[in-house]
């Protein structure tokens, strides 16, 4: 499980675009968001780094903690 934190994910339509872009690279991960904190957590095979690398090309750069 990844946990990462997206400071620009502030709504539910920024949440829905997080997942899309997450599921466009693995389409079996399991996603939680939480907007409010700006929060995200992924079930995924892939490794931390290709993961973030989608989400900062989808406009979301994040940090993995």
């Amino acid at each position: 499980m990844h946990h990462f934190t997206v400071p620009n994910m502030t709504c539910g339509g920024c949440a829905k675009s997080v997942t899309k872009a997450l599921l466009g690279v693995d389409p079996q991960a399991r996603i939680e968001t939480n907007p409010a904190a700006g929060e995200v957590k992924v079930d995924s095979t892939l490794a931390a780094s290709e993961l973030l690398a989608v989400l900062g090309k989808a406009g979301y750069p994040a940090r993995h903690i």
